[in-house]
């Protein structure tokens, strides 16, 4: 009687650990997270648009950097606010118009990363950045604005700026 109890319990658990799991579904909604994400990144431009300085600097995470165009700007949320406060208070900031973005997420939709194709008053840029989904919502850890410059330009470009960047290269050696 031990060994057909023995035999009854060993064939449950290999029948049990065989037997197929039911298909988790994931608690992430992409298509939603998507939207809140352009709808996050639509209103932090129009808060510069505006200058809309508290709604524009909330989005931003307290340790967040904004990598700006030029290559000495690497801005903490701090210093960039600080830089940013004229402009707001006389009532201009900057208009970015997002021509395009493509949004992607980690597979547990904690994270989302993004480029986006941008109208402004330097002709088409880049914008690049990382977000992090909180309890509170999407919040802007890193941003990186970018000028786009058509291949064929390049070489007047690198002409440009040679002095310049040999003089902030210098600093690095």
């Amino acid at each position: 009687m031990k060994k057909l109890i023995f035999y009854s319990v060993v064939i449950t658990a290999l029948v049990a650990c065989n037997t197929k799991r039911n298909k988790v579904t994931p608690l992430v909604n992409f298509e939603q997270d998507k939207e809140a994400v352009h709808t996050f990144m639509d209103a932090w431009h129009l808060a510069a648009t505006n200058a809309n300085y508290e709604n524009y600097f909330s989005k931003l995470d307290i340790t967040s950097i904004f990598i700006g165009t030029d290559a000495s700007e690497n801005w903490s949320k701090e210093a960039f606010a600080r830089f940013s406060k004229p402009y707001f208070d006389k009532g201009k900031a900057w208009d970015f118009k997002t021509l395009d973005r493509n949004v992607y997420f980690s597979e547990d939709g904690s994270v989302a990363w993004f480029d986006e194709l941008l109208s402004t008053w330097m002709g088409t840029c880049r914008g690049s950045g990382v977000l992090t989904n909180t309890k509170n919502g999407w919040i802007l850890k890193h941003y990186v604005l970018s000028v786009a410059i058509p291949n064929e330009a390049i070489k007047e470009v690198i002409t440009v700026k040679r002095k310049k960047d040999s003089i902030f290269q210098s600093s690095f050696y």
